[in-house]
């Protein structure tokens, strides 16, 4: 079963599932979603994302192309660092 189909049947589910069973299924996953989507609350590490973002647009910091990234990365997997 492709996960398109598996997604389909588990909103259909989750659309009839009673209250005891929706509160089970968010339990088991529940670390999973806090811990994969916490760092969207970090003050800190949002504002530096914005400034980053900003520097980039106003021409602060010229950035990198994607072609010189992967050159970039594959000189260095080239030279073993």
């Amino acid at each position: 079963m492709d996960t398109l189909t598996i997604r389909q049947k588990l909103h259909e589910y989750i659309n009839i599932a009673d209250d005891e069973k929706i509160e089970a299924m968010y339990s088991s996953i529940e670390n999973e979603v806090t811990e994969r989507y916490e760092w969207w609350n970090d003050e800190e590490l949002i504002a530096e994302l914005d400034r980053r973002s900003a520097d980039l647009k106003n021409g602060k910091d010229p950035g990198f192309t994607w072609e010189e990234s992967r050159a970039q990365l594959l000189a260095r997997l080239k030279n073993g660092k």
